[in-house]
């Protein structure tokens, strides 16, 4: 284990196998490929030539470099070939059968001083190193496809490995331009730990028809800035394979958000397991094609028959920086808007709060100086709500606390006119509640605007059963005047983003908790790993962990499920007044302003 990883076999050249060669064979290392299909093998290595053509044509390597790339990569279909090997990294499918029969072969074929790594990310690398002839030099390497770009490698090492194995493949990982984390056995290891409880969480959202497939994904992407939403990343991970995750997850964790959600197996016995069979959540123009075809599940463009009403006014309830930032918006689409809060001096405050967000547009160059002249000119500061008698639309943005607004609602149901539509920006509270508070349930509905709301594209529009289908018609229809994306969803906690986003946090600290992997390196792992723009504790310290946990608690209490239950951790800092950047201090500490 002393000596370099100079000549390494990869078993295995499917998707990631391929990958794995590729990145191998660029850095330097002699690359031996081995496959029983020799059309898998022919693959490979046409994958390697047509990925280093186009590093020629970008000019990033010279064509000598090329040949040489394509020298460093042999194919074979006998494991026999890796005799020579410092490093054997299995790829073959996710099966204890499958990864034990090359494991039992392997170890009658390499040196004993050889290193095996298995490229599992569900199955549990202590049972495969304990069946081994040489434990001590077994471990995981768990590579995110495309390996080409993803950065993120997870090293895993079980009570059997030898350090000096860990020592030898997290220099490999530097070597190859990738970023190792050190994680410890157990299903899924971090990136993957949490990411597939999210993806599932999203399949049993949809299998509820709580949600179409278009807005959870829409949500999920406008909402929390990922790169692909779940569904559409389940079809390109392979639905088949996120069930085998999920069901190694269960096995060892109980955990009902682990339990594969019943149309994963559905779907995975019906054949239609993604992208690479041409269906799955969406479907695709061909098999291993990643672009998506209209099927009998795709909205169509005039869904919504009902009548809206005319909105040429809007009023705005509320003084901090939501309510100041919905304004601007409306503002900004040409509506005229009344916000209005509990005392004059507090409008005005929110209202030069706009200003100064406006000011910064034009120093930037996004809109001219008569434009913020015209946007501030219909901004109207008013010291109380009784200035919304005759707007169209009143937006509550007010304490996320359901006394607080049900208040706010009944005082709004005695100003506004007949036929104005009122609505919550609330993010966990029950919108039907604020309904009750009124003699109109039917005119209202939740909108609910992410933060900062001038640059968030996302607007949850949340029906409660008394929303009349006009009143829904009405906000779809405002909601794109002012330029943001509408998703459809019901009246329940957390709606589609907060009940995706919050399990996933609340998973993350209960590693830390558990010891199984630090801050530093969960954060890494899924911005690495899951192409997330912050971790999760990254994140936290951002919402505030008193605002995380009171949504926790929210989800918690409605659904009822033990896994939902906020983490000891997070209630523990709550408690100690370490609630994030705002306080100094949360799960880092950071410099006083």
């Amino acid at each position: 284990m002393d000596t370099p990883l100079s000549t390494i076999a990869v078993v295995g050249l499917g998707t990631m196998g391929k990958g794995i060669a590729d990145v191998l064979a660029r850095a330097g290392r002699e690359v031996i490929g081995i496959d029983i299909s020799e059309a898998a093998a022919g693959q490979a290595v046409a994958a390697l030539e047509a990925s280093t053509a186009r590093a020629v044509a970008r000019e990033r390597i010279t064509e000598e470099e090329r040949r040489d790339v394509l020298a460093r990569f042999r194919t074979y279909s006998d494991l026999q070939a890796a005799a020579d090997a410092d490093l054997v990294i299995e790829v073959v499918p996710e099966s204890y059968e499958a990864k034990q029969e090359v494991f039992r072969a392997l170890d009658t074929i390499i040196r004993p001083d050889a290193i095996i790594a298995t490229g599992t990310n569900a199955l549990s690398v202590t049972r495969l190193a304990a069946d081994s002839a040489h434990p001590e030099r077994v471990l995981g390497l768990h590579f995110f496809t495309p390996v080409q770009a993803m950065k993120l490698v997870e090293v895993v090492s079980c009570v059997l490995t030898a350090p000096q194995a860990v020592e030898a493949v997290t220099t490999l990982a530097h070597d190859l331009g990738k970023e190792p984390v050190a994680v410890g056995d157990r299903p899924g290891f971090v990136a993957d730990g949490l990411l597939f409880g999210y993806l599932n969480q999203a399949a049993a959202m949809y299998e509820a028809k709580y949600a179409s497939r278009e807005d959870i994904d829409a949500a999920m992407k406008l909402g929390c800035g990922l790169p692909m939403g779940p569904l559409e990343l389940l079809d390109l991970i392979g639905v088949d394979t996120a069930r085998t995750v999920l069901e190694a997850m269960y096995s060892e964790s109980r955990d009902r958000l682990h339990a594969p959600a019943p149309i994963l197996k559905q779907l995975s016995e019906a054949g239609l397991t993604g992208r690479k069979s041409g269906r799955g959540f969406y479907t695709y123009d061909a098999a291993g094609s990643a672009t998506t075809v209209r099927d009998a599940l795709t909205p169509l463009e005039s869904a919504i028959t009902a009548q809206g009403r005319e909105v040429r006014s809007v009023g705005v309830a509320g003084s901090g920086t939501m309510a100041s930032g919905i304004a601007e918006v409306f503002a900004k689409a040409g509506y005229e808007v009344v916000l209005a809060a509990r005392s004059q001096e507090k409008a005005d405050t929110a209202k030069a709060r706009i200003a100064k967000s406006l000011a910064r547009s034009v120093d930037k160059g996004r809109m001219t100086g008569e434009a913020r002249d015209e946007t501030l000119a219909r901004i109207t500061a008013a010291g109380s709500v009784d200035a919304f008698a005759e707007v169209d639309l009143a937006v509550e943005a007010v304490a996320e606390d359901l006394a607080v607004k049900q208040e706010l609602f009944a005082r709004l149901d005695k100003i506004c006119k007949p036929g104005a539509v009122l609505a919550t920006t609330t993010s966990s509270l029950p919108v039907v509640a604020c309904a009750r508070a009124t003699s109109r349930p039917q005119d209202v509905i939740g909108m609910h605007f992410f933060n900062p709301a001038p640059a968030m594209k996302l607007v949850e529009i949340v029906r409660t059963v008394l929303t009349g289908d006009d009143v829904h018609a009405t906000v779809r229809e405002v909601t794109a005047k002012i330029r943001k994306h509408p998703v459809d969803c019901g009246d329940r906690a957390g709606f589609i983003v907060n009940a995706l986003l919050f399990p996933y946090l609340n998973n993350a600290i209960k590693m830390v908790q558990e010891h199984y992997a630090t801050l530093d390196d969960i954060d890494a792992a899924m911005k690495l790993g899951g192409g997330y723009p912050m971790g999760p504790f990254e994140l936290l310290d951002v919402v505030g962990l008193d605002v995380s946990l009171a949504i926790e608690q929210v989800l918690h209490r409605e659904f009822r499920d033990p896994g939902l239950a906020p983490a000891p951790l997070l209630e523990h800092l709550v408690a100690a007044g370490c609630l994030g950047r705002k306080t100094g201090r949360g799960f880092r500490e950071y410099a006083r302003r």
